[in-house]
């Protein structure tokens, strides 16, 4: 997808100048899938 497409498909999201909300849940559910990543690969690390 291009730039501009994606841009489009978040405009409903957004309703103010710039990427504003949709960046911050683009943000905020990357730490989410990089704290359950860590989570996981430390489960999976333990000598049970």
């Amino acid at each position: 997808m291009s730039t501009a497409a994606l841009a489009s498909l978040a405009a409903p999201i957004s309703a103010e100048n710039g990427p504003g909300l949709f960046l911050r849940i683009i943000v905020v559910a990357s730490f989410v899938g990089v704290g359950l990543l860590a989570w996981v690969l430390l489960r999976a690390g333990r000598n049970n």
